[in-house]
């Protein structure tokens, strides 16, 4: 009875670990994409400075993707 008891919560735990993970990465997948879609909307009014607002974006890509790692990392220390 006691094994059983133990299994279960062991297995709830890493439903619990996958759905903090999937909802931490969310949140940088929408913040992507916006910064991705405003960026080309930025590049297609001004293309003289693509460059910069590309240089921009990658910045603010890797700065969203800190966010997406770290939500990983958590999943392991919960």
């Amino acid at each position: 009875m006691e094994g059983s008891i133990v299994e279960a919560l062991v297995g709830l735990s890493a439903i619990g670990k996958g759905l903090a993970y999937g909802l931490a990465a969310i949140g940088p997948g929408i913040g992507i994409g916006i910064v991705g879609g405003k960026a080309l909307e930025a590049m297609a009014r001004q293309p003289e400075m693509a460059g910069r607002i590309q240089s921009t974006m990658f910045i603010a890509i890797a700065f969203t993707e800190a966010l997406a790692l770290l939500g990983f990392v958590l999943t392991f220390l919960l």
